[in-house]
């Protein structure tokens, strides 16, 4: 089966320092990747690098190959490309809005403008962020009077609206409760019967829980990549399972 999104050779450097080499990874559609790996080993640069994010910083040079749906996303508009591949950061960043303005943002941006159809893209973005229930009766109060996790799955929610193929999440649950995490878990293996999510993850526990693929990551290079049951129960590299068996450095 042919992958919603690759990379092939990718190299990435910022002015004179490497920080990828030679990435080839394959996304296979409705499911979730978990990238591991010790700190600035390139997980999030990898991360970014899927939706153009990298093009904001300067000095930031990428070869190789990306591409979505079989097209090479630098050859995209970026504003339509972060439509598909959507992005939701470590610190959870509603918009100093109500929380049905932040689920409209991206669909007005977009062109759409009509009442009913907002609701609707409201609600059900809601609903998709298991979220509705909790903030249905305040909608047009301020995002930013909802709890650490309820304000991470309203950017989730925010990501639905505007019926991405695939939602980048850099260490979602880095900034939450463990009651938090729990429910933003929960909803990512939801979220697999509809979408492509690719997760970064410092937590261990965590991606062998979520993710149906995982890929290690050491100083900027793809140590090794397969089934998550495969990749911590019998890893390739001894690498690998160093590790994951915490016996790494």
């Amino acid at each position: 089966m042919t992958p919603i999104l690759s990379t092939r050779n990718l190299n990435l450097s910022y002015g004179a320092k490497q920080v990828l080499y030679d990435i080839d990874l394959p996304f296979e559609e409705k499911s979730v990747t978990a990238l591991i790996g010790p700190s600035g080993c390139g997980k999030s640069t990898l991360l970014r690098c899927m939706n153009r994010m990298n093009d904001l910083i300067a000095d930031c040079k990428v070869t190789g190959e990306i591409l979505y749906r079989g097209e090479e996303i630098m050859n995209s508009d970026p504003v339509l490309l972060r439509r598909k591949i959507g992005m939701v950061f470590q610190r959870p960043n509603p918009f100093p809005k109500s929380i049905y303005d932040n689920i409209a943002y991206g669909p007005r941006a977009h062109g759409t403008k009509d009442a009913k159809t907002l609701d609707n893209i409201v609600e059900n973005s809601l609903k998709g962020a298991v979220l509705w229930d909790e903030v249905k009766d305040r909608l047009h109060e301020s995002a930013l009077g909802l709890s650490g996790g309820q304000q991470q799955r309203l950017c989730i929610a925010r990501t639905l609206a505007v019926n991405p193929d695939v939602i980048l999440m850099d260490e979602p649950c880095s900034a939450l409760d463990p009651i938090a995490t729990s429910k933003i878990e929960n909803l990512i293996m939801d979220l697999k019967k509809k979408y492509t999510v690719i997760i970064v993850t410092h937590n261990m526990q965590q991606a062998a829980r979520i993710s149906d693929t995982t890929g290690f990551m050491y100083l900027g290079k793809l140590i090794e990549t397969g089934t998550t049951g495969t990749i911590f129960s019998n890893p390739k590299e001894e690498l690998t399972e160093r590790y994951i068996t915490g016996r790494f450095g």
